[in-house]
């Protein structure tokens, strides 16, 4: 069974920094894309950030040059360095990442429980 699990959530004041963590566990044949969604209070969830396997990246415009996403496929490991917080960033992050898992032949979407980040004076 394969598994997404987040770190690096937390409470952090306007302009501070963050650094969340997506590590995929299981029965793992091959990581493909990975990204970064997030879904604040009354609204619909919408993409932060994504990585492809090769390391090529796409960012909301309301995060680009703030954020920053890279993975390290030794570890199977995604991460999100996020830089000058604004309140507006503040919603439940959420990994996700396109996976084939092990003796099965086609690939499959799967979610991580979500991160909580606030950003707060």
């Amino acid at each position: 069974q394969v598994q997404l699990v987040e770190s690096g959530g937390g409470l952090v004041q306007p302009g501070g920094s963050l650094r969340l963590s997506c590590t995929a566990s299981g029965s793992i044949f091959s990581i493909y894309g990975m990204g970064w969604y997030r879904q604040a209070p009354g609204k619909e969830r919408e993409l932060v950030a994504v990585i492809s396997s090769v390391g090529s990246t796409v960012y909301a415009d309301s995060v680009k040059g703030r954020f920053t996403i890279s993975r390290d496929n030794a570890k199977n490991t995604v991460y999100l360095q996020m830089n000058s917080l604004k309140p507006e960033d503040t919603a439940v992050y959420y990994c996700n990442a396109d996976i084939s898992p092990a003796g099965v032949s086609n690939r499959n979407a799967y979610w991580g429980q979500g991160t909580q980040v606030t950003v707060s004076s």
